[in-house]
């Protein structure tokens, strides 16, 4: 009799035709055993070929479920599942990633052994084309200038406690505990779920031999829309939660505010345009050796041009996102007290 716990495999997905058939194949490529799992495909009402994709392994395997997700986000697909879901371990994973053969064994393995309550590996960036743009925003997204000490991303030798993990495998327990992913989140709920989950006293493992294929974005405008959202939604969150994320989400707020603000100030006072140059230059200080380090490394000069581009990008619309959630918050705070008062002045 197979004593493994039970496992379901949470996948939220919308218009992922391009990457559903990869992810679902490596799941099921998987060492662990089927009659030990199934797998939720939650999708956000997809507007291309996802659904038809899945229902056609939803066919071939009794094992796999295809639910939809009216509201479309993230967050309320993964709550869906949890709900719908009889194992003892959870796992979320991501439609745009690929598993190793021993993702799934592996963590549910950590789990039990360290007594964990999430467990994830660290991400192996894939270039999303073959273009030299396609190669500098992989390698931007695994570089510790363009993400800052983010482990999951440049990764480890062996095992440490984390803040948060991607891809988590959780015990049930902890969702019964501290509840279900904060519906308001867009974006950035599986970092504020794993907050709480910390401040609760659970324990969070990132392990460097458990690893899953990212796909980035394939294009320079791709990649700067989705750090601008990103940027959004690491600070919008503060409206909801009083959870921060960790200090190295608000460096590029901080960076791209210093300059607009020096630049704004500039035109009053000459000192401030020194101080504008200072700070750009302290930034290329940094930004050209790593793209210099970066092409010798790779053995290709081209990077030593496309580089600064990438994460001058990834910075700057990060750092614009991440504004923009504040002004948002700002806005949604000036609309709510104008509504309370003019509910006051009418009762």
């Amino acid at each position: 009799m197979n004593n493994q716990p039970f496992v379901s495999i949470i996948i939220p997905c919308r218009n992922e035709g391009k990457f559903i058939v990869a992810c679902i194949e490596s799941i099921l490529e998987n060492d662990y055993p089927k009659d030990r799992m199934e797998i939720f495909v939650i999708d956000g009402m997809s507007t291309d070929h996802t659904r038809e994709t899945v229902r056609r392994f939803v066919k071939r395997y009794p094992f796999i479920f295809l639910l939809d997700n009216q509201h479309k986000h993230t967050a309320a697909a993964l709550n869906m599942g949890i709900k719908k879901s009889t194992g003892s371990v959870i796992m979320r994973l991501d439609a745009h990633t690929t598993y190793t053969a021993e993702y799934i064994s592996k963590c549910v393995y950590y789990l039990q052994k360290y007594n964990a309550d999430n467990v994830g590996g660290v991400i192996k960036t894939i270039p999303g084309s073959s273009t030299v743009i396609g190669k500098s925003i992989a390698i931007a997204l695994a570089h510790s200038f363009g993400i800052g000490n983010s482990k999951f991303r440049t990764g480890i030798k062996n095992y440490r406690e984390a803040d948060t993990v991607p891809f988590g495998c959780f015990k049930r327990e902890v969702f019964n505990n501290i509840g279900l992913f904060n519906k308001n989140l867009h974006r950035s709920q599986d970092m504020e779920f794993n907050l709480r989950l910390k401040k609760s006293g659970g324990k969070i493992l990132l392990f460097g031999d458990i690893s899953a294929n990212y796909y980035a974005d394939k294009t320079l405008l791709s990649f700067i829309k989705h750090n601008f959202q990103n940027g959004i939604w690491a600070t919008y969150p503060l409206k909801f939660t009083k959870q921060t994320l960790s200090a190295r989400h608000y460096i590029p707020c901080l960076f791209v505010s210093a300059i607009l603000l020096t630049l704004i100030l500039s035109m009053f006072s000459a000192v401030f345009k020194i101080i504008l140059l200072i700070i750009l230059a302290l930034y290329f200080t940094l930004l050209i050796p790593t793209a210099v380090q970066i092409s010798v490394k790779q053995k290709k000069p081209v990077f030593i041009l496309t580089m600064p581009i990438i994460f001058s990008s990834l910075h700057i619309s990060y750092g614009l996102g991440s504004i923009l959630g504040l002004i948002k918050i700002l806005l949604d705070t000036w609309n709510q007290e104008n509504n309370k008062n003019s509910s006051t002045m009418i009762s």
